[in-house]
């Protein structure tokens, strides 16, 4: 059954609604009609609240868990409160001091992602994220090495001391090519980003003016191509505070969190998550089974881009942890974590 619109519940049932929801993400617990009535200031008795929240069950905005008597919100649910319902607390002036004095004091921009995702990790309670700005180094030698079965490793060494390694297929060339074909495109790459080098050694690889055999020039060709492929497909994700997934509540729900962890491992598919919330105005939420990754482990993702100095989005931010995450105080936290990380971003 689809789940109405809060216009349509009445303003008991939103009310009620509302605190339900509210109690679950303060305590991690479903909240009882007895709750309800002793705290919730309804002037109801329990069996009229207990009718209630039948109703808001049967719509499919609650849920009955069978250890329990009381209700908790179901991911659409949520979905509708952090929609309709949710009232931000905004960082308090300490705090946004707090979360700037840290970013200040944490030295290079690399150190100040790294503070970033464990603060980020600190403010929630879950574990933090921060998917680096994507950078082009500039390169200064490619050495390729032999290895085995036709296959030879390139290792890329950045101006900046940095080093990439790419295996590569390289069929039974002999050493002695892998050899000139390194030294030539080393030759390409003082000063150069590879898209640069990629572009003037094909510029001139068209136009004849160089002395490589065939061979070589197809494999020049196919490892510029391999390694520029690759580098637009390795993003870089920072996570801290994997350990604060491991709470009390998590502890009844270990095929969860083992599940989410597990997500985690995989880097690659979590970035492209935060990645999907590059060109969002504000801060994107996703939650439980809406997006698929965390579909087992049901976990929610609080994303914000962050932008450089000149307005340009640089990167993603972020939280993830259980359904059950503050929204209220996270989401203002990591929009204003967004904003002052970016004044640090030249």
């Amino acid at each position: 059954m689809a789940s109405p619109p809060l216009l349509e519940l009445t303003d008991r049932a939103r009310l009620i609604f509302q605190l339900v929801v509210e109690g679950y993400l303060d305590s991690g617990q479903p909240v009882g009609s007895k709750t309800l009535a002793r705290e919730g200031g309804l002037d109801l008795s329990p069996a009229s609240i207990r009718s209630v929240l039948a109703e808001l069950e049967q719509v499919g905005l609650l849920a009955a868990p069978h250890t329990s008597a009381g209700r908790m919100p179901t991911e659409t649910g949520l979905r509708i409160f952090v929609d309709g319902m949710m009232q931000v607390a905004e960082p308090t002036r300490e705090e946004r001091l707090a979360i700037e004095q840290r970013l200040e004091a944490s030295g290079p921009i690399e150190k100040a992602l790294e503070a970033t995702s464990a603060m980020l990790s600190d403010i929630s309670g879950a574990a933090g994220m921060v998917l680096v700005p994507r950078r082009d180094p500039r390169l200064s030698q490619v050495t390729i090495v032999p290895l085995d079965k036709g296959r030879a490793l390139a290792v890329l060494v950045g101006e900046d001391g940095q080093i990439e390694n790419r295996v590569m297929d390289v069929g039974n060339t002999p050493a002695s090519v892998l050899e000139q074909v390194g030294n030539y495109i080393s030759s390409h790459l003082a000063g150069r980003t590879l898209p640069e080098a990629s572009d003037a050694i094909r510029q001139e690889l068209a136009s004849g003016r160089t002395a490589l055999d065939e061979a070589s020039r197809d494999l020049v060709e196919r490892g510029i191509a391999v390694w520029s492929e690759d580098a637009s497909h390795r993003p870089v994700l920072i996570v801290r505070g994997q350990a604060n997934l491991l709470d009390e509540a998590a502890m009844e729900d270990l095929e969860r969190v083992r599940s989410l962890l597990d997500d985690l491992e995989s880097k690659h598919s979590v970035a492209g998550l935060l990645e999907s919330a590059r060109d969002a105005d504000a801060t994107r939420i996703f939650i439980g089974s809406e997006n698929r990754l965390f579909a087992l482990s049901g976990s929610s993702v609080i994303a914000s881009p962050y932008r450089d100095r000149e307005g340009k989005v640089v990167g993603v931010l972020g939280v993830i942890g259980p359904t059950r995450l503050n929204y209220a105080r996270v989401v203002p936290m990591v929009d204003f974590t967004a904003r002052s990380l970016g004044k640090l971003i030249g």
